[in-house]
């Protein structure tokens, strides 16, 4: 039997990192561990980026994406569909991530081509998939074509129930819940050496071995109640003054973020370093992981930090909930509530064998449940019976 033949498109990819790309980043590089014949197409977001690279050993095409709103979303739509033609006779599926534009080129010229197209949703609520189909222009031009699609997989029953209120067929609707990879057993040690290797790569994250670092990655975007948490810290610094908190990522707040440190007088308690393409040093170095959505999907950066045993505090929001019972293996807050924030934090600070049972609780969560490699079985498992 011949390899599979998989063509990923994700319209952002590496250096622009967040949940949706980092799952299919993990997915590529997986199946390519599988011996499954994998590429990845995207954007080309800067014009000095090259068009083609590798990445994670997986090959990756940039298509033509100029800067001009329409014009460059026209431009990599055309692209993307001539691509598709012209290599048709090398792809045996296609794996869409976002019902958006480029699903509905895909979805369309696989129509065509009879190739099968299976489209992944991602987020919920208002930053999510089905919210975007009914705002955007020509949105529910593009929900008709995607109800079309070979398959629809949604990463979480919150959003497998959204799409189903949005009409989306239940017969090719299928929810396969994100999954991470579980790290190598750190050394006794690990903490001090991450935060060492970090600052010495970034003189903003450093922190004593005996002060506090509560981290967040992820985009740097409202959505994520990344306000509410800078709102949140100059009381956590009235209990714990040596208390670090570190924004990890990029996105379309950021400045405002920054401003927000600033007005507040937090900084160097509160900072912005960037994005990571490997978090782990950073969660190795944390005390603390905070995700204080206001909607999600299943978060991969959630997930990451649950595999890493590191105690979390996430909003009570569909897909936070559905992985995190609260007092058991995390803690759960109202989101957008200041106040609760603030004062979950430090009250985990000041139990730190609270935080102990949280985070071996939470590793054990991801081991039987959300691990990566039952992610790619399943998808592999959908890929193989819709390719015979």
């Amino acid at each position: 039997m011949k390899p599979l033949r998989c063509v990923l498109v994700t319209r952002r990819f590496w250096p622009l990192v967040g949940g949706a790309e980092i799952v299919m980043a993990n997915l590529g590089a997986e199946f390519h561990q599988r011996d499954i014949s994998c590429q990845v197409l995207t954007a080309q977001w800067q014009a000095n980026w090259p068009t083609e690279f590798v990445h994670r050993e997986v090959p990756v095409v940039r298509l033509r994406n100029p800067k001009q709103r329409i014009w460059g979303t026209f431009r990599y739509l055309s692209s993307l569909a001539r691509w598709l033609k012209d290599h048709a006779d090398q792809i045996d599926i296609v794996y869409v991530s976002m019902l958006k534009h480029d699903a509905y080129t895909a979805t369309k010229i696989c129509q065509q081509l009879g190739i099968p197209v299976v489209l992944r949703a991602e987020g919920g609520g208002d930053t999510g998939d089905c919210h975007w189909q009914t705002t955007a222009r020509f949105g529910l031009s593009i929900r008709r074509r995607c109800k079309t699609a070979t398959a629809v997989i949604a990463p979480s029953q919150a959003v497998a129930e959204e799409l189903l209120a949005a009409g989306y067929p239940t017969d090719s609707l299928h929810l396969i819940p994100n999954g991470v990879a579980l790290p190598a057993k750190p050394a006794e040690n690990s903490q001090q050496l991450a935060r060492q290797a970090l600052v010495e790569a970034n003189q903003d994250l450093v922190a004593a071995p005996e002060e506090p670092v509560v981290v967040y990655t992820g985009r740097l975007d409202h959505n994520k109640g990344l306000f509410d948490l800078v709102k949140a810290w100059p009381e956590v610094t009235k209990r714990w003054p040596r208390c670090h908190l570190w924004l990890v990522g990029e996105g379309p707040d950021r400045d405002r973020l920054f401003q927000q440190i600033k007005d507040l007088d937090l900084q160097g308690q509160v900072v912005l370093p960037g994005a990571f393409d490997d978090v782990e040093e950073v969660l190795r170095a944390a005390n603390l992981f905070i995700l204080p959505s206001y909607f999600e999907g299943l978060s991969i950066s959630l997930m990451e930090a649950m595999a890493h045993q590191v105690p979390v505090i996430a909003s009570n929001i569909p897909g936070n909930n559905d992985i995190i019972q609260s007092g058991v293996n995390g803690c759960l807050v109202p989101a957008g509530n200041v106040s609760a924030i603030s004062q979950a934090i430090q009250d985990a600070l000041a139990n730190p064998d609270q935080l102990t049972r949280w985070a071996t609780a939470a590793q054990q969560t991801i081991q039987n449940n959300y691990s990566l490699a039952s992610m790619v079985n399943a998808h592999l498992k959908l890929f193989e019976q819709l390719v015979t």
